[in-house]
């Protein structure tokens, strides 16, 4: 099974130290040039092979937008890894990608297999395509700039339609996400606070949208609706602009910084990095890409997290750009939690950055003990 996974997310092979002069670039360094080159990157299964996935759609007839619009029809489309029998688990995926790339060797090929931490003989998995995501509703379709404006709210609000509705679920053993996927846990760990027995939120911050997290998105924003080639949204050939700040972006807010010195000691490998990624192709929708870094713009759960019932296991990475530990935000956040703790990856030779989370090797025994002695709601 081959999962096409977009520059968010990383293949973790363990890597070699640096060689001399000369040296063959070992699989993760490679990966990390792949990554920043926007080269779509081939995932195979890991070990423990899990189930084939199964892929849906329903649609959700007059959806309200919390921006008043309504779509008449809203696709969300979803994939799903084990029996409809088994416990139910709700995985979401990170900005610019799918439900399907958390099926990737690095996470789902660590998790989902043969007793693993969500083994799929044991556990249901759903993983739906966000809002604007995938081959859920998204501008692309036609409506292009005329889209209704949705927010991570709304997202939330259609996983949750989706799986009360759609599954007819009224409980979930799980929901866990990464980065985008981490603050739409939050969310709906805060506003449906008797959905879930276990929220693990990764890569992603219970607070504001704000700082240099925010300032990146909105030079995206702005880059492509400031370039006259976007023309409003009617555009006849795709904007420039759109992989240019997607290069920006994702060189200065993922990656790491060991691992882009370890592919860039020079001013020369440098360059041919960043020359190679702007001529890379580059397939997302522009006016896609501008609603999904705006849908970011007013996430805000801190309401919501004095008011969370289920056990909660916050994982952020140490050299996390966009949501830096050193910041103390997750230490002072997570106290009010009633049941929450955090564990923060240390940064080593063998993180990433953002994409950290994404390795969930690095962290899958602390999801397995967790599983193991987080209490039941109502137990």
């Amino acid at each position: 099974m081959n999962i096409q996974v977009t520059f968010e997310a990383l293949v973790p092979v363990r890597r070699r130290r640096r060689a001399k002069p000369g040296r063959l670039v070992s699989p993760l360094l490679a990966a990390v040039v792949g990554l920043l080159l926007s080269l779509p990157l081939a995932f195979h299964a890991g070990a423990a092979e899990s189930p084939t996935p199964r892929e849906g759609d329903w649609v959700i007839r007059d959806f309200h937008f919390r921006s008043g619009e309504v779509l008449p029809e809203l696709r969300v489309h979803y994939t799903t890894v084990g029996a409809p029998t088994g416990e139910p688990v709700l995985v979401l995926h990170g900005t610019t990608q799918s439900g399907s790339s958390m099926l990737a060797a690095p996470f789902g090929g660590e998790l989902f297999g043969s007793g693993q931490p969500l083994d799929a003989s044991r556990y249901y998995i759903i993983l739906p395509d966000a809002i604007g995501h995938g081959r859920s509703s998204k501008p692309s379709d036609g409506l292009r700039a005329q889209f209704p404006r949705y927010s991570y709210d709304d997202m939330v609000e259609a996983q949750y339609r989706l799986v009360t509705e759609h599954f007819g679920l009224r409980h979930l053993r799980l929901v866990l996400g990464f980065s985008m996927g981490g603050m739409e846990t939050w969310i709906l760990a805060g506003k449906y606070p008797r959905l879930m027995d276990v929220a693990v939120p990764m890569a992603s911050l219970p607070v504001e949208m704000s700082g240099r997290n925010w300032m990146m998105r909105r030079l995206i924003i702005d880059a492509i609706r400031g370039d006259p080639e976007w023309m409003g949204g009617n555009y006849t050939k795709q904007p420039r602009s759109a992989q240019f700040a997607s290069v920006f972006y994702g060189l200065a807010a993922n990656g790491g910084s060991q691992s882009l010195y370890e592919v860039a000691r020079t001013r020369e490998e440098a360059d041919k990095l960043v020359d190679g990624r702007l001529k890379a192709a580059f397939a997302p929708d522009a006016n896609d890409v501008l609603y999904q870094w705006d849908s970011s713009r007013d996430y805000n759960p801190s309401a919501g997290v004095d008011k969370i019932e289920a056990t909660l296991l916050a994982i952020n990475s140490a050299d996390d750009e966009r949501n830096p530990p050193e910041l103390g935000v997750l230490d002072r956040e997570i106290k009010r939690v009633k049941r929450g703790r955090a564990f923060v990856i240390p940064g080593s030779e063998e993180t990433i950055g953002h994409s950290t989370a994404f390795m969930a090797r690095l962290w899958s025994a602390e999801l397995a003990t967790l599983l193991r002695t987080a209490p039941r709601q109502g137990q």
